[in-house]
């Protein structure tokens, strides 16, 4: 895996196999971050990255200069894999949060004007992450959520459904 864009372009990181991660192909990612540059200012940018895993996202959205990327992930070890990422690179603004993804939004007091969450395709409940995201506070207004799942899910029919981009086996539901 590696770093797209920006700041850190081109820096590689790999983690252990034993880690419970499906990493965002670099060509997935690079398509999502082309889309987003039009839409969003990333200097400004308040990310939250739910099911972090390794934090392939999270990298690329301080390495594009987000002012602030909180990263949630359940597992020790991908929580750990992220810190010393972070540290090694000195990305102070990337936070990591060891914390069930599902239950965040509800407990969170701080407002995000992106949101990406990459929960495991084989999640039983990722129909119900739009809305859990919007009956929280945690978008800002004009925001942006984007799903990250399988051609398993179809989200056209959620109020708050704009768009769905696919790459391969990659599906990015977009939410406003």
């Amino acid at each position: 895996m590696r770093i797209v864009s920006g700041k850190y372009k081109g820096r590689h990181f790999q983690a252990d196999d034993s880690l419970p991660v499906r990493p965002t192909t670099d060509m997935a990612k690079e398509s999502l971050f082309n889309i987003l540059r039009s839409r969003v200012d990333f200097e400004d940018l308040k990310v939250l990255d739910l099911f972090s895993g390794i934090g392939g996202i999270s990298y690329e959205f301080i390495s594009r200069g987000a002012a602030l990327v909180h990263a949630i992930d359940m597992n020790v070890h991908c929580v750990a894999f992220i810190k010393s990422m972070a540290e090694k690179w000195d990305m102070p603004n990337l936070r990591v949060f060891r914390q069930n993804a599902f239950d965040y939004p509800r407990q969170c007091s701080i407002g995000y004007n992106l949101i990406f969450a990459d929960p495991p395709y084989q999640a039983d409940n990722i129909a119900q992450l739009p809305d859990i995201i919007f009956s929280s506070s945690i978008l800002l207004e004009n925001g942006i959520f984007i799903l990250e799942h399988s051609e398993k899910y179809n989200f056209k029919d959620h109020p708050h459904f704009s768009e769905v981009r696919k790459y391969g086996k990659v599906h990015f539901s977009f939410f406003l």
